[in-house]
């Protein structure tokens, strides 16, 4: 195959909850195998069992897949200790996260800084610094592990991709060069074909009939669940109807979930993980989406409720939706710190129906403009210069 030959370093989907960077990471991957002019090889950890090999995520693509000996555990930890580089024999290394190998990147006009590995063009995708921009959402080992993964990143000497530049402007007070960040904004076009008859299913065995509110996230601290569901509280009884919020999403860290369960709220119903197919169904369903973390690097879920038409109430701190991201408002946006105020976006996003019309006209409009193959292909330009 003509192109850069480019090692994805793809530890991030051997997760159990790959999350929002799993999910870049797959986007990203599918798009480049459709428009091909790059040769790529995955590398990661061994399955950790037989039945996960049966099933691995990372044969979705038919490339040539490195695993290392070494269980994920034991081989982010060795590359936190400088220890297992790359394989050799690529143009180019490219990490999904900061869980990255030891690099010692060489990029045109900048030697690499890096000790204890190969010199080699590399680059890496910063999705946030969240916890710096928000410590107490992240565990004390958290922010150090991530802090300590972010200076050597910035040691590297390698490309750094960000998806907005809100995340660019963090790195670049952390101390990174400006010529060594790139934004590259994901896309939109990635949603399931919806499964209407799933979202039935679902909902029935929830009770939830009619409309709702419709919140997705991982349930961890950034996403600021709790305040979300108290600003629903706030205005549940001026919406027309008591429509429900129903949560989306899997359980994540800081026992967020088990304080969900354990103290229900009127008129909240926790729906757990949910397939593709049937998410996307509820979009197409939901009244609004009620998307408001803490910080964001970019958004995803934001960017796909546009997609489908749907009304989105986010955050300030959502890069893909906020202010600038594109001429007209997308979004009704809230300080999500205040609960009041993000009672207040609710109400007017589900009931003012000129707003609505509005958003849902300019939300499609940007919707439509971010393509997973214009994202493929600005990666793919900055690997061949690198090469």
């Amino acid at each position: 195959m003509n192109g850069p030959r480019v090692l994805v370093v793809a530890e991030q989907l051997r997760r159990a909850v790959p999350g929002g960077i799993g999910r870049s990471a797959v986007e990203l991957l599918d798009s480049l195998s459709v428009i091909g002019g790059v040769d790529v090889t995955l590398w990661a950890s061994r399955p950790p069992d037989r039945e996960t090999r049966a099933r691995d995520p990372l044969a979705r693509w038919g490339w040539p897949v490195r695993t290392s000996p070494l269980p994920g555990p034991l081989l982010t930890r060795a590359w936190d200790l400088g220890l297992c580089p790359a394989p050799a024999g690529f143009d180019v290394v490219h990490s999904v996260s900061l869980a990255s190998p030891p690099l010692r990147a060489a990029r045109p006009g900048r030697p690499g800084r890096g000790r204890g590995a190969a010199r080699i063009p590399a680059s890496m995708t910063v999705h946030d610094l969240s916890w710096r921009r928000v410590p107490a959402a992240a565990t004390a080992r958290g922010r150090r592990w991530h802090e300590a993964a972010l200076q050597r990143a910035l040691r590297s000497g390698a490309e750094l991709v960000v998806p907005s530049h809100q995340v660019a402007c963090s790195l670049r007070e952390a101390g990174a060069a400006p010529d060594a960040v790139a934004v590259v904004p994901w896309g939109a076009d990635h949603l399931a074909e919806p499964d209407p008859q799933g979202a039935s299913t679902l909902l029935a065995r929830l009770g939830v009939h009619g409309s709702f509110l419709l919140c997705v996230a991982t349930l961890e601290p950034r996403k600021n669940l709790a305040r979300v569901v108290d600003a629903y509280g706030r205005i549940r009884s001026a919406l027309p109807e008591p429509w429900p919020l129903l949560v989306v999403g899997p359980a994540g860290w800081g026992g967020v979930a088990d304080s969900l369960s354990s103290r229900p709220r009127a008129g909240v119903v926790l729906a757990g993980p949910v397939a593709d197919p049937v998410l996307t169904a509820l979009y197409d369903r939901a009244r609004v989406l009620a998307y408001l973390p803490l910080d964001e690097g970019f958004g995803l879920p934001a960017l796909e409720a546009l997609s489908r038409g749907l009304v989105c109430v986010a955050s300030d701190a959502v890069p893909s939706v906020g202010a600038g991201a594109w001429e007209s408002p997308v979004a009704v946006l809230a300080d999500p710190w205040d609960a009041e105020a993000m009672g207040a976006a609710l109400l007017s996003g589900a009931t003012d129906d000129a707003l609505r019309a509005r958003l849902v006209a300019h939300g499609r409009r940007l919707a439509a403009a971010r393509t997973w193959r214009a994202t493929a292909e600005r990666y793919l330009e900055l690997w061949r210069g690198l090469a």
